[in-house]
């Protein structure tokens, strides 16, 4: 499952975090993540307590935000919503479009417990 080596690379990150500020527990992780992205939210939701299991993280609440597809026009410059299948602009129907957003997976926040 791709998805368990994803949780187990963002559990680094969070680690990470976590150590520099003195944290003794993790309680809340919240992500982004895109339709774009190469990452299944549902799957992302199911790996993430064997990632977790065992670690300062364990019993963090984790949220996973799925955002939309957001398109430039190079024709017309408006910004509209896509579909993952039909990256097309919704203002002028033009398919000459870049991606603004929806393939990033981003860790939004994270929520620590300090010892007082």
């Amino acid at each position: 499952m791709h998805e368990l080596s994803v949780c187990l690379s963002l559990l680094e990150q969070v680690q990470a975090v976590a150590e520099e500020r003195d944290a003794v527990q993790v309680t809340r992780i919240e992500l982004r993540v895109g339709p774009l992205s190469g990452v299944e939210s549902a799957l992302l939701r199911s790996a993430w307590p064997m990632a977790a299991a065992g670690s300062i993280a364990v019993d963090a609440e984790f949220l996973v935000e799925d955002i939309g597809i957001v398109v430039r026009c190079s024709a017309c410059e408006a910004e509209t919503d896509a579909q993952p299948n039909r990256l097309v602009c919704g203002a002028c129907g033009d398919f000459r479009t870049s991606v603004v957003s929806g393939d990033e997976m981003i860790l939004q926040s994270v929520e620590l417990e300090t010892a007082q």
